[in-house]
């Protein structure tokens, strides 16, 4: 986090502590500099002064909880991704073009007529997409 535009005497402002910081190591880096700056945090309602001790346990307490909820989502990320995967559900990208266009593609590519950019506009997609389709289905 910047905290170039805070001087001396300011106090930082933020809506909620996950908007500041995701880790308590990282919000212990925060409160130091504000430390070391001589400034203050407000976080929603309430103002922390870290160099306070009690300011510095009411601070660490929520960053504790929203460190400890951020790695609940990512867990649950984790294991939805891992049962759709399971299930054949997650995929991936699909491809622009149909198995059929793609062969298609290639023939016309092969019969020498088509440039790449004329291929990538007879059928709506980018060059890369052109190459790429010649790429997966090799020259016979």
């Amino acid at each position: 986090m910047r905290l170039w535009a805070v001087r001396r005497g300011d106090t930082l402002i933020a809506p909620k502590l996950d908007r500041l910081t995701r880790s308590v190591p990282d919000a212990r880096d925060i409160a130091d500099s504000l430390v070391t700056r001589g400034m203050k945090l407000a976080v929603g309602l309430s103002v922390y002064d870290p160099a306070d001790p009690m300011g510095k346990m009411s601070f660490n307490i929520p960053a504790t909880f929203a460190e400890f909820e951020a790695d609940l989502i990512r867990l649950r990320i984790r294991e939805g991704m891992a049962i759709a995967r399971a299930k054949g559900k997650l995929r991936g990208k699909q491809p622009k073009l149909s198995i059929k266009q793609q062969k298609e593609l290639r023939r016309m590519h092969e019969s020498g007529k088509h440039s790449i950019s004329d291929l990538a506009e007879l059928f709506s997609v980018s060059h890369p997409t052109v190459y790429q389709t010649l790429a997966r289905f090799p020259e016979r």
